[in-house]
């Protein structure tokens, strides 16, 4: 930890601060960038600071493509070895009245300017890679070494310039494995006036960096405990002491955030995770039979609460449908009693293309329970074997299995292009899902035969 491998720093990054120092300025590596090079973790985005001046900056690489992409506050991209480089000239920040960006940049040749505007100690840190000098005025090497997230200065001023601070303060706690100092933490929930500026857009966008930690919760921990969730999401809040029932060793909550860090997937498949029991809450009852809570169709409930949460977050409509699905579908009871039918109709139900999602998401759940779960792990891997058994079996899942289609109906059957045909079409599915030995053109132009009759008889 905290060992500064200089070997990993890219050559053209090298150069581009070599250029610069041949050219009277100097170059140095900073931000997250060294933060991951001291921590041995890869580097996605390397960024380099300068103090020369935009203008300089296009004469001294002059023999490069330069592209003035954010000039006017001091951002030029190098082209080197056919990629793109940001270098940005040191600045110093005036007030940020819109708790997002600053009013006005003014440049400055004085790197520790430069950092002492940065958010937190362990993001303001410069190094030279020509020549290994580490810049490190606010402590943020030892910080590093503590696991200690500290903002630069006064943590109330850091998260009154810009109000997505304080939610990337709960997702570095996660993604970085690190604690929050306490004077920073104790700022966040005086500056949540200025965190509800932020977009909805740019919430979203930490939600799913959260999610490719190890342990989401961690983040998601800090959201509620400062009050930053209270502010994005006060849905997830209602299961917070919620006790379950014999099945259960947590609350709601806790249940949410154990499914949330058990489940190996991507990030849109964790926010499934995260929201699947949204709806207990609020289905939460005593059994008739039993003193214990039940939370019957909790599932329906959680997937008509999911739609407006990613709604309000801009979830893409792809990744909302995706979400709500699997909130809806997440509870899975498969025994020996299910037949082959029984497996086709689920499959159809839930979709063919979310089942590993759902195989995913229902082991989370089964494991976030805290409580024996062998047996449940066999149904899930009997389940994956029925299913299995079902596809090899080649049967009908989807239209497009059917043994005809939208033109055969309209040319065996004489019906113009609309709706109907769908409406035959999904009849005639639901039948060979049933029996999929009915899957034969013959059987199926007859059904549809009947179909018609019988619509135009009600009519």
């Amino acid at each position: 930890m905290t060992h500064l491998d200089l070997d990993l720093v890219p050559a053209s990054v090298k150069w581009i601060c070599s250029r610069l120092t041949e050219h009277g300025k100097r170059g140095w590596i900073v931000g997250g960038c060294v933060r991951d090079l001291l921590l041995g973790r890869p580097v996605a985005d390397w960024d380099v600071a300068t103090d020369a001046l935009p203008n300089e900056m296009q004469r001294i690489f002059r023999d490069k493509h330069v592209i003035p992409t954010g000039i006017q506050h001091g951002t030029v991209t190098v082209m080197v070895d056919r990629r793109p480089h940001e270098v940005t000239t040191l600045r110093g920040e005036g007030a940020y009245t819109d708790g997002r960006r600053p009013d006005s940049v003014e440049f400055t040749s004085d790197i520790s300017r430069d950092l002492a505007r940065r958010d937190f100690t362990i993001n303001a840190i410069a190094v030279d890679p020509t020549d290994g000098q580490v810049i490190d005025p606010f402590g943020g090497r030892d910080d590093l070494r503590r696991r200690l997230l500290r903002a630069v200065g006064d943590p109330r001023a850091r998260f009154g310039e810009d109000g997505l601070r304080v939610l990337r303060a709960a997702r570095f706690t996660a993604t970085l494995e690190v604690e929050l100092d306490p004077e920073t933490r104790a700022a966040i929930a005086p500056s949540l006036e200025t965190f509800k500026k932020v977009s909805a857009e740019r919430v979203r966008d930490e939600w799913l960096k959260t999610m490719k930690a190890s342990k989401p919760s961690r983040a998601f921990d800090v959201m509620r405990e400062t009050g930053i969730l209270a502010v994005s999401c006060p849905e997830l809040l209602e299961g917070v002491g919620v006790s379950q029932n014999k099945w259960h060793a947590y609350d709601v909550w806790r249940h949410g955030m154990e499914c949330l860090d058990a489940c190996a997937g991507d990030p849109i498949l964790r926010v499934a995770a995260l929201l699947h029991d949204v709806g207990k809450p609020r289905t939460r009852a005593v059994g008739e039979k039993t003193a214990d809570y039940t939370f019957y169709d909790h599932e329906r409930v959680g997937a008509e609460m999911a739609e407006p949460i990613l709604q309000r977050l801009r979830f893409s409509n792809d990744e909302r449908a995706r979400v709500v699905s699997l909130v809806r579908n997440h509870l899975i009871c498969y025994s020996d009693e299910w037949n082959d039918a029984t497996v086709r109709r689920w499959m159809r139900r839930v979709g063919v293309d979310r089942i590993d999602d759902l195989y995913a998401l229902n082991e989370a759940d089964v494991r976030g329970k805290g409580r024996d779960c062998e047996a449940d792990l066999a149904a899930l891997a009997g389940l994956k074997a029925h299913v299995e058994r079902v596809k090899l079996a080649g049967a009908a899942l989807a239209i497009r299995d059917l043994a005809i289609g939208g033109s055969d109906l309209m040319r065996e059957l004489a019906l113009p292009p609309g709706r109907i045909l769908g409406e035959i079409l999904g009849a005639l599915l639901e039948d060979v899902v049933s029996d999929p030995a009915l899957n034969e053109r013959g059987e199926l132009l007859q059904r549809a035969r009947a179909f018609v009759e019988g619509k135009s008889a009600k009519t």
